[in-house]
């Protein structure tokens, strides 16, 4: 007995930045700093917020 569903429609893959609070860009050019140039947590809080963006080393480092 063959099932009636058609073949599913195509959906795009869930973005890997869905559930946090900063936007991608921000996630990636903190990511970017952090292993490129060899920064601490810290280090690279203090460069997001001479950018404006207030964040903990701690959520830098999740």
């Amino acid at each position: 007995m063959k099932s009636s569903i058609g073949p599913r429609p195509w959906l795009p893959p869930r973005s890997a930045f869905v559930e946090f609070r900063f936007p991608p860009e921000v996630i990636v050019v903190a990511i970017r700093w952090y292993l490129r140039y060899d920064l601490s947590y810290r280090d690279v809080e203090e460069l997001l917020v001479e950018r404006g963006v207030e964040v903990d080393h701690v959520t830098v480092y999740r």
